[in-house]
């Protein structure tokens, strides 16, 4: 089932609409309830799970992804290669698989658990709050992309240095940095280089 825009609803099995729900978490993971996700993400923010995935190619390039405009949080904006919110009872593995092959087209051919951060970044555009339990996964990408235009602007495979270069001309998402430094020992592990 597709994750829509936060404002909008989608049908349940018997064919009423249901608000998207994200669960809730304690400050070590814990589920402890839902909310509804506008509502999470109005500040201050409501600790809930995410997740993030970090794909690779056999280059060893990793796959950014620009965020469609017309997202409700942080439009436009360079970020990893996916993310977004488990369904409540969804692990958070399957989610990432999901929702990587709703956004981009492509299931990946490997994807590994890398940890998990907690993290609390206010978006200033849209006045809203990311505060996360953010599941954290990297694996590689064999197959031509096929991009949602509805959710990706844009996608593009970069080295560590070509990363940085376009870190300082081109605005990321405020969570990226530090979703990307939490995963970089598992980054390194797959990819075998120091330079991530």
């Amino acid at each position: 089932m597709p994750i829509t825009p936060a404002t909008a609803t989608h049908s349940s099995s018997n064919g009423t609409a249901d608000a998207i729900l994200l669960e809730l978490v304690d400050e070590d993971g814990v589920t402890i309830g839902t909310a509804e996700k506008l509502a999470a993400h109005q500040p201050p923010g409501r600790l809930h799970r995410a997740f993030s995935v970090f794909l690779f190619d056999e280059h060893g390039r990793l796959l950014l992804q620009q965020r469609a405009l017309g997202k409700y949080h942080s439009p436009g904006v360079w970020s990893n290669t996916c993310c977004g919110h488990p369904y409540p009872g969804e692990a958070p593995f399957a989610a990432a698989a999901r929702r990587t092959y709703e956004e981009l087209g492509v299931s990946p051919s490997l994807l590994a658990e890398a940890g998990t951060v907690r993290y609390n970044h206010p978006d200033p555009v849209s006045g809203l709050v990311e505060q996360e339990y953010n599941h954290l996964f990297v694996g590689l990408v064999q197959a031509a992309l096929r991009p949602d235009p509805e959710e990706v602007g844009a996608t593009a495979f970069v080295t560590p240095v070509e990363l940085m270069e376009r870190h300082a001309t081109e605005t990321f998402s405020s969570w990226f940095m530090t979703v990307l430094d939490a995963a970089r020992p598992a980054i390194r592990e797959l990819t075998g280089s120091a330079g991530w």
